[in-house]
């Protein structure tokens, strides 16, 4: 709204530069390019990742498995870290050795992360490919649409920068060239200062 006031301000106004009106009209289609530039862009951008990231999702879920392991045994825990978030995350979890049947019928046998209170004869469930390898748990569709929501606002911020910074840069110019105009002025005026017949 200042935007369009500044522009409506300097419409006849007699001490209007050029570069004032140039700035009040950078200043509009900066406001008019964030407002409907930049939403669109963040929609379009949180919309292409939506898509691909649930097509991921629909191929993660087709290729991975749920599948039941069961503990033959605890596993020691590693040396102690002093970093608060690796310990953090180690307490959350527990190493074991398990057992497990692929989907293609082949047995498996390894170390496994488990519940931190997982014991011997436990069944717990883990993800695995075709083969049996174990994988990670597949993207669910609530995780996909809040990675694209955030795509989305990034995309959308990325424009308002980007807007934002080429008006900056237009009204730095505008300045210097306001600056070089000045020092003209006064240099002229400098040469008939302070005399007495100046303006006769």
């Amino acid at each position: 709204m200042r935007m369009i006031w500044g522009l409506w301000r300097w419409r006849r106004n007699p001490l209007r530069r050029r570069t004032d009106l140039v700035e009040a009209w950078a200043a509009l289609v900066a406001a008019s390019l964030i407002l409907l530039v930049a939403p669109a862009v963040g929609w379009m951008s949180g919309s292409l990742a939506h898509g691909a990231l649930m097509k991921a999702a629909r191929e993660q879920r087709a290729e991975r498995h749920p599948l039941s392991a069961t503990v033959l045994k605890v596993l020691p825990h590693p040396p102690i870290d002093s970093d608060p978030e690796t310990a953090s995350a180690r307490d959350a979890q527990r190493r074991v050795l398990a057992r497990w049947t692929g989907p293609d019928g082949s047995r498996h046998e390894g170390p496994l992360a488990a519940r931190p209170d997982a014991d011997p004869g436990e069944r717990f469930r883990i993800w695995t490919d075709d083969h049996g390898r174990p994988v990670g748990r597949p993207l669910d569709a609530a995780t996909a649409t809040t990675h694209a929501v955030l795509a989305g606002i990034g995309a959308a911020a990325g424009t308002v920068i980007v807007v934002d910074g080429a008006r900056r840069l237009v009204v730095w110019r505008l300045m210097r060239r306001r600056y070089v105009q000045w020092d003209i002025a006064w240099a002229r005026a400098g040469q008939d200062w302070g005399r007495a017949d100046a303006d006769s």
